[in-house]
C-alpha cells in the first residue's frame, strides 16, 4: 500500500459518505461526522444529520464535539500509562500494587493483587466485563475505595472487555499524580466536558433525570467524577490530530508507540483492538493496523502500513440506547469502503 492520499481516493471516500449518508438517512443514527487523514496531514471530513434531535433540532457539523467514551482508553489512559511506567522503569508485568499499594489491601493473597499493568491494557485480567459502580453511591471519593477494596468475582473462563481495567489505570495515574483525572490536562484539542450547544447529545439518563449532553455519558465515570475507561470529549479534527501524532511519531514516545502497535493476543495490543477478521475496521486494512470504538458511537482506527487513520463519530444512542442503530455494520461498511482500493 502507499502511504500517501492517493491509497484513499476521492472515489472511496465518496463511497463511504455515501453509506454513511444512507444510514443516516434511515433514521437509525442521528447524525454523523466522517474524518480520514493521511500522514502527510492531508485530511477529508463529511459531517451530516442532526448533533440532537430532542427536545430541540441542531445540525451536525464538523466541528461538533463527541464524547468519546472508550476512546478515553487510547488517546488518553493507555499512553499516558505506558508512559509513566517507561519513566520509572517499571515493567509492564509488574502488578498495579507497585502504584496501588492498597489495591485489596486487607488480603495480601487476593488475586487482584497480582493483576498486571499489562494484563489490564490488553484485558486480560480477570475482572468481570462491567460493574454499575454508579449504583453505589454517588460519593467519589467512597466509590474509588470501593473500587480498590471491593473483592471482585474473577472470571473462570476466557479474559474479557473490561472497564475495570482501565478504571484502575486511571486510579494508578491519580495516585502517582497525585491529582483527579479530570484536573490533569485533557491533550491539545480535548476536554473532559463540552458547551452543550456545541455538542452531540447523547442519551436521555434515567438515573439522573435529564438528557445528557456535554457532560459525560458514561454512568461509573460520572459517578467517580473522572476515570480512565471514559469521559474525554473532542472534535473529528481532535480525534484526527491525535491518529497524525502516532502516524508521524511525534504524538508519544516511539517506546508507548511501539508498546501500542505490539500484538499481545490474536486482537489486541496494549490499549487498543489489532486488525482481526469480522472487527470494526472491516476487511481490507493492513495487519499493522489498530483501533477502537467507543459505546457512545464513536471510533478511531489507524493504518501504519497504509499511513493512513479514519474516524467515525456518531451520536448513536441519542435520545436512547435502546434501539437497533447498526452501528456494528456501519463501521464495518464504512472502513471497507474507505479501505478497499479495488473498484466496487
Amino acid at each position: 500500500m502507499k502511504s500517501d492520499m492517493s491509497a484513499i481516493s476521492e472515489d472511496a471516500f465518496n463511497r463511504a459518505v455515501t453509506l454513511l449518508d444512507e444510514h443516516v438517512a434511515s433514521g437509525r443514527v442521528p447524525g454523523a461526522v466522517l474524518g480520514i487523514v493521511d500522514s502527510s496531514g492531508l485530511r477529508r471530513l463529511h459531517h451530516c444529520g442532526l448533533a440532537e434531535v430532542t427536545p430541540q433540532r441542531r445540525e451536525m457539523t464538523v466541528d461538533t464535539w463527541f464524547d468519546l467514551a472508550s476512546l478515553t482508553k487510547v488517546i488518553y489512559t493507555a499512553p499516558r500509562i505506558l508512559q509513566l511506567l517507561h519513566e520509572q522503569d517499571i515493567d509492564l508485568n509488574e502488578p498495579l500494587i507497585r502504584l496501588l499499594p492498597d489495591l485489596r489491601q486487607y488480603d495480601a493473597a487476593a488475586w487482584e493483587r497480582k493483576v498486571s499493568f499489562a494484563q489490564c491494557l490488553a484485558h486480560q485480567s480477570p475482572f468481570p466485563a462491567v460493574e454499575p459502580i454508579y449504583t453505589y453511591g454517588r460519593d467519589a471519593e467512597l466509590l474509588r475505595a470501593f473500587v480498590l477494596q471491593r473483592e471482585w468475582q474473577a472470571r473462570r473462563d476466557a479474559p474479557v472487555y473490561s472497564d475495570i481495567n482501565f478504571i484502575l489505570l486511571g486510579l494508578a495515574l491519580e495516585r502517582f499524580h497525585g491529582a483527579r483525572l479530570w484536573s490533569m490536562p485533557a491533550g491539545p484539542g480535548f476536554a473532559f466536558s463540552a458547551p452543550a450547544e456545541r455538542c452531540a447529545a447523547t442519551e436521555f439518563c434515567t438515573w439522573r433525570q435529564r438528557l445528557i449532553c456535554g457532560e459525560v455519558h458514561d454512568d461509573n465515570c460520572s459517578a467517580l467524577q473522572g476515570a480512565g475507561h471514559a469521559g474525554l470529549f473532542g472534535t473529528a479534527d481532535a480525534v484526527l490530530d491525535h491518529a497524525l501524532g502516532l502516524l508521524q511519531g511525534t504524538g508519544a514516545s516511539q517506546e508507548v508507540i511501539s508498546a501500542m502497535r505490539t500484538p499481545i493476543s490474536d486482537t489486541r495490543t496494549l490499549g487498543w483492538e489489532r486488525a482481526h477478521a469480522g472487527w470494526s475496521g472491516g476487511e481490507h486494512c493492513s495487519p499493522e493496523t489498530i483501533g477502537h470504538t467507543g459505546f457512545t458511537g464513536t471510533g478511531l482506527w489507524i493504518d501504519f502500513d497504509a499511513g493512513y487513520a479514519w474516524t467515525l463519530l456518531s451520536n448513536r444512542i441519542h435520545p436512547t440506547r435502546h434501539a437497533d442503530s447498526g452501528i456494528a455494520g456501519l463501521r464495518r461498511a464504512v472502513s471497507h469502503a474507505l479501505t478497499c482500493l479495488e473498484d466496487v
